[in-house]
């Protein structure tokens, strides 16, 4: 943005001013009639030669266009060279350029430093200066702010990010704010989405541990119903006993081997 800039009226070319008029200082004088035998009484009067008068004609024009042409350019000086009071201006309006330069490049460097693999690269708008320079007066970083599909837990953790990432600089911008309220509707979603989750987790592992219980409890009845009642243990012979049977080794004698011969 240029302040106070002039326009320059440029004056016009020596070449094209019109050639004043020249009056030469040596008047041509007729030469005196020579009464002669062998001249004609009627001779023409002598002038000065035409190539001389041309000459002398433009070495007076030249003269005559030096005093122009240097006022011309010390007026096209005069005009370039600013004002002291459009320097000032074009000093105050670097400097706005330059805070402006410095605000824009932090602010869109701390969305891209907290944003991290969601957000791009900044880019900027820049505008020349007085002093011909680029300065930063705009710019944008671009950010992923899409939820993580059937996965609300990393959602959560990337809508976190990005809420952060939004309100990183100093001074957030309307759009920043606007980026940040999307943040936190996808953060209460996901949320939500992730309490309801754990709750049927929940409610199925309650659902597994009581089948296992019936089950268990189920073999335990099988089991109970393979073992013998007390009628039928009745019924049945009672065990041998083997104090008897030692006893009755006790009692019998040895016996003598008899052969038997046919």
């Amino acid at each position: 943005m240029h302040i106070g800039g002039a326009t320059v009226y440029r004056a016009p070319a020596a070449s094209l001013l019109p050639a004043r008029a020249f009056a030469s200082p040596v008047s041509p004088v007729p030469s005196p009639v020579v009464s002669s035998a062998s001249k004609s009484p009627t001779q023409a009067p002598l002038t000065t030669p035409q190539p001389l008068a041309d000459e002398q004609a433009a070495s007076s024009r030249e003269e005559a266009d030096k005093p122009a042409e240097q006022s011309s350019r010390s007026e096209q000086a005069a005009q370039d060279e600013p004002s002291p009071q459009q320097q000032r201006l074009e000093q105050l309006e670097i400097a706005k350029l330059s805070q402006r330069d410095q605000e824009v490049r932090a602010h869109e460097q701390a969305h891209a430093a907290v944003g991290g693999r969601y957000a791009g690269a900044p880019s900027y708008t820049f505008s020349h200066g007085p002093d011909g320079k680029r300065y930063a007066v705009g710019g944008e970083v671009s950010i992923d702010s899409g939820p993580v599909p059937n996965d609300p837990e990393a959602t959560l953790r990337k809508m976190e990010i990005v809420l952060r990432a939004a309100l990183a600089p100093a001074e957030p911008s309307a759009q920043d704010l606007r980026i940040a309220a999307q943040a936190q509707v996808q953060i209460a979603q996901a949320r939500a989405e992730l309490n309801e989750l754990r709750r049927s987790e929940t409610a199925a592992a309650r659902e597994e541990q009581a089948q296992r219980a019936e089950q268990a409890k189920a073999e335990e009845e099988a089991q109970e119903k393979e073992k013998p009642t007390e009628a039928d243990r009745q019924d049945l012979p009672p065990p041998p006993s083997l104090e008897l049977y030692r006893r009755l080794g006790e009692l019998q004698e040895p016996t003598q081997a008899i052969d038997l011969v046919a």
